[in-house]
């Protein structure tokens, strides 16, 4: 047995032998555990929570003994905010934007392009004042030069460890959570820096980022046949290396570089043979920039996917590369790029890197420093101020925290030491206020001990596994220094609680024996008048009704009075449990009839004898009573007189009917619309839920209410007219509809109360012969709010929530084919007779005259009608699902990519392998809704995954990654 249900049981042993009349205060405390002993540090390893008089393990162990003063506080050092001498300063990643911070570390420590930034005008005149910068007002740049500027000058001479880009990132208007690829976006900020300083009149800035960044190739094409040599100049500002199938960059450079055969199709005109001829054609460098940017096409599109694909190869490159070897132009390199790079230091191997950049080395020394302008470095120092002002903040609230951590430490080693009661008076505090008072991490609140009270405001002997009994020289000071409360001293320990669990644990125990006496008892046959009726249900379950009350009232502590941690319950949890509770038949009230009264079927219920009963009344003293001699309940009496009259007639009423109309009843020899009779010109109409209710009752007299009018009300608009067109009763509509024979239609209206006539007459019209046949209505169609209908029907299958549709994946490229599985080719279980293109309403059917008598009608809402024809709506469109497909739950507002994530989970397919289509439409926009695309409820769509690249030779492996379809459409990138 557990410890803690050993000293539950030890502490109510004494109940066995103790009535409850007889509890006395020793019993009470013993019943709170006050005679355990306390335990002892170092003998005791963790905190025995079934001993109140236990204080070990409760957090104590952290304050006992010397401290670490940092322990105090959750304040780093500010000074680790710091840069440290002779380091650069780092860049904040904002979430995806370690590219932008990658690139603003290469600029920043391209000298050139720095100091030409710095010789750019600024607007920070506009915050100058006197001699100084506007101390109320924060600079902020208005241009991409005027952030760059700063943004250097802050990496150059800040204090502090790393900057902030924010401001930067949002100039250029990029979102901070979408990975970009960085070489597209190098591109395009040169581009637009480039384009921002052409207009500068200095032409040190105009022209930095073609001096700096601007290279010269030609593309030479030599005629085989004469030798004739053209040349197309071109700039360039990076060169894009194919890294597939090689290993080291030399081998890129040297592809790129290499010579094409012109041949066959694709031979070359030659000016000086005026024909096309064979030729060779190859890239030549003319010269080199001062920072050379070499772009290693990491990512190549896959015609399969129709997405790029990240190739993972290594590619080992130095840190020297000697460009002299493929550069046309030979007065340009120094002595130092003659020699060749040793294969181990100072060379590199990467499978990540995609942008390399080399400066030039030239025999002349360059400048090592860049001097920040006065209007920028005042804006340094000023930041600097502020950061300076925040580290003596933060070591302050650290100081202060270490003093308070002191004090509280000191406060601890003194209370603790007098927390243990012994002898003196005590009082119980709650044991998680104690844990949360010896927790440095949270402030101390004041003491709540609500959690632990029963219903009479007192100590619930049950708690006090959660209470602690301390000194009351300890309590004293701990509710004058915290507040709170109710203190709970001796006089919070509670005999009624006590003494209710003496009963229960008494009658616990004597029930096994009481079980066999009532046994018994009901074997004897009642006499007389001295018995008492219960009902069989409760007397088969009455040991375990008994056994669940006496739990119930045993752990009524659970409950306490409704408070929880201070916390009062849920009012709706609250609510919902007395609901159930109430719901739950209790003993003997499965006799009661809904009048409250004995019911009159005793069949039910059995007589059981006066001490049997006496036996039960001491567990369920509340239960109904019912002597033998009682009356069952006169009103019961009378409905079931009343019943059984109804019954008959019910029976009576069903069986006329189902005589005067057995086709209509059996459901035989029923009309049709497409194949119109011979034998009639009229057909009338009545709707098909009119129909199905009779014959519900028709079936079951006894169980259903007669059906007492024909309610073709639900079949009109509120106008009067006919929601249908003749071509739609004859398809779609026409499970909503249920046509009559003339005869059945005149036992109809002798048998039910009919509200509207509605018929459809045929008629010949013309000279010719054959002459042409015509159907009217009457009522006639009301093309308005026909039109409204199938614009609300359409609107239903667009704002669905939590529908499901169907997926179903396509494998090795198999088409699904109709008659194995015709479910997929269509969005319902509508055959190809529903699909056939409807006529646009009001377009006039000729064979169905329908004129709304050229009365124009203001177009009013049918909601009865819609809902009635909702429910037709989801019965008919309900698809059977097949092999091969998966059902989703899905929502017409979300949109086509959050519906491929789902897909993603559910057939392990990649968002973008996914090819998704339904009834022949691709599905593309990731963006759109599926409202928007099409997907109703019950659609089918059709799922084709994409198979990964073939492994291609010298790669080591392909990862597949799904690159942003918008890319930096909608930034300040494509501004210019």
């Amino acid at each position: 047995m557990a410890p803690r249900l050993q000293l539950e049981k030890a502490a109510w042993r004494w109940a066995e032998t103790v009535r409850p009349e007889e509890v006395s205060q020793e019993h009470i405390e013993t019943a709170y555990r006050i005679w355990l002993e306390p335990c002892i540090r170092g003998v005791c390893r963790r905190n025995c929570k079934g001993n109140p008089n236990c204080l070990v393990g409760i957090g104590e162990h952290i304050w006992l003994g010397e401290i670490d003063e940092n322990s105090f506080h959750n304040i780093d050092d500010p000074n680790c905010e710091r840069r440290k001498k002779n380091s650069f300063v780092g860049l904040t990643n904002l979430g995806a934007t370690c590219y932008v911070n990658t690139f603003l570390q290469v600029w920043f420590l391209n000298l050139e392009l720095r100091q030409a930034l710095y010789l750019c005008p600024s607007t920070c005149s506009d915050y100058m004042m006197g001699d100084g910068i506007q101390e109320e007002k924060d600079y902020e740049p208005q241009t991409i030069c005027e952030h760059l500027q700063y943004l250097f000058a802050l990496l150059q001479n800040s204090n502090r460890r790393y900057i902030d880009p924010s401001g930067f990132v949002k100039a250029l208007g990029l979102d901070t959570g979408q990975q970009q690829d960085a070489q597209e976006f190098s591109k395009l900020f040169m581009s637009l820096l480039e384009d921002t300083l052409s207009k500068q009149k200095n032409p040190d800035v105009r022209n930095i980022v073609q001096q700096q960044f601007c290279g010269e190739y030609a593309y030479v094409t030599v005629c085989n046949q004469c030798g004739r040599e053209s040349k197309l100049l071109s700039k360039f500002y990076e060169l894009e290396l194919n890294i597939q199938g090689h290993k080291q960059l030399t081998d890129c450079i040297s592809e790129f570089l290499k010579e094409e055969k012109l041949e066959g199709d694709n031979r070359y005109f030659c000016e000086n043979c005026q024909s096309k001829q064979n030729a060779t054609r190859k890239i030549r460098l003319l010269s080199l920039p001062c920072t050379l940017n070499l772009q290693l096409m990491r990512f190549v599109f896959d015609r399969q996917t129709g997405h790029k694909k990240k190739l993972n190869t290594y590619i080992g490159f130095s840190e020297i590369l000697d460009m002299e070897p493929y550069v046309e132009h030979k007065a340009e390199p120094s002595k130092s790029q003659t020699r060749k790079p040793k294969c181990g230091k100072g060379t590199h191997c990467s499978r990540n890197a995609y942008m390399l950049v080399y400066r030039l080395q030239t025999q002349e020394k360059p400048s090592t420093t860049v001097q920040v302008p006065a209007f920028l470095q005042e804006l340094v120092d000023r930041d600097n101020s502020k950061f300076e002002e925040w580290c003596i903040e933060m070591a302050e609230m650290r100081k202060q925290s270490v003093d308070k951590g002191k004090a509280k430490h000191e406060e601890v080693k003194e209370l603790y030491q007098r927390l243990p009661a012994g002898a003196e008076p005590y009082e119980f505090v709650s044991l998680e206020w104690l844990q949360k008072w010896l927790d440095e991490s949270t402030p101390t609140k004041p003491i709540d001990n609500h959690a632990c009270l029963c219903s009479h405001d007192k100590l619930h002997p049950d708690k006090i596994s959660i209470m602690k009994r301390i000194s009351e020289y300890a309590a004293d000071i701990f509710y004058s220094r915290y507040g709170g409360g109710p203190r709970l001293t001796v006089k919070a320990l509670c005999k009624e609680c006590v003494v209710e669990r003496c009963r229960v644990l008494r009658l616990k125990n004597q029930l096994n024996e009481d079980y066999k006496t009532v046994n018994n008892l009901l074997k004897a046959t009642v006499k007389g008048n001295d018995g008492f009726w219960v009902g069989k249900s409760s007397l088969r379950s009455w040991r375990q009704l008994a056994l669940e009350q006496l739990d119930e009232q045993d752990g009524d502590a659970d409950q306490s009075n409704g408070k929880m941690n201070g916390n009062t319950l849920n009012k709706d949890e609250s609510k919902e449990e007395r609901k159930e509770e109430e719901e739950e038949l209790n003993f003997n009230e499965d006799i009661l009839c809904p009048h409250g009264e004995l019911c009159i079927s005793e069949n039910e219920r059995r007589l059981v004898s006066k001490e049997a009963w006496s036996k039960l009344q001491q567990y369920f003293p509340r239960a109904p009573e019912f002597p033998s001699y009682k009356e069952c309940c006169s009103q019961c009496k009378i409905l079931e007189r009343e019943g059984e009259e109804n019954e008959a007639l019910h029976k009576m009423i069903a069986n006329e009917q189902k005589t005067s109309l057995p086709n209509l009843f059996q459901d035989k020899n029923r009309p049709c619309l497409s194949n119109w009779p011979e034998d009639t010109d009229v057909l009338y109409i009545v709707s098909q839920f009119f129909v199905e209710e009779w014959r519900k009752f028709v079936r079951k007299p006894t169980r259903c209410s007669p059906v007492s009018s024909v309610g073709n009300s639900a079949l009109l608009c509120p106008h009067g007219g006919l929601m249908f067109t003749f071509a739609s009763m004859t398809k779609e509509d026409s499970k909503l509809i249920a046509l009559i024979w003339p005869s059945e239609w005149q036992t109809i209206q002798k048998l039910f109360v009919v509200d509207h006539v509605i018929k459809i007459t045929r008629s010949e019209v013309g000279d010719v012969n054959p002459s042409e046949t015509q159907y009217t209505s009457e009522p006639k169609l009301c093309p308005e709010c026909r039109e409204g209908l199938l614009c609300q029907q359409q609107r239903d299958l667009r704002e669905y929530t939590q529908a499901t549709i169907y997926v179903h994946k396509v494998v090795d490229n198999k088409k699904v084919m109709k008659d194995s599985a015709p479910e997929l080719n269509v969005s319902s279980s509508e055959t190809e007779e529903d699909k056939e293109e409807a006529k646009p309403d009001g377009e006039k059917d000729p064979d169905f005259n329908q004129s709304n008598g050229g009365t124009k009608r203001q177009k009013i809402s049918h909601q009865n009608y819609i809902a009635y024809q909702k429910q037709v709506i989801r019965r008919s469109m309900r698809h059977r699902k097949v092999r091969g497909e998966k059902a989703l739950l899905v929502s017409a507002n979300q949109t086509l990519k959050e519906l491929k994530i789902q897909i993603m989970h559910a057939f392990s397919v990649a968002p973008f392998d996914q090819n998704l289509s339904i009834d022949g439409k691709i599905l593309s926009d990731d963006c759109a809704t599926l409202g928007t695309l099409g997907v109703i409820p019950e659609s089918v769509i059709l799922l084709k995954a994409d198979e990964p690249i073939a492994d291609y030779a010298a790669m080591d492996d392909v990862m597949q990654v799904c690159m942003p379809e918008e890319g930096f459409k909608g930034t300040g990138l494509l501004g210019h």
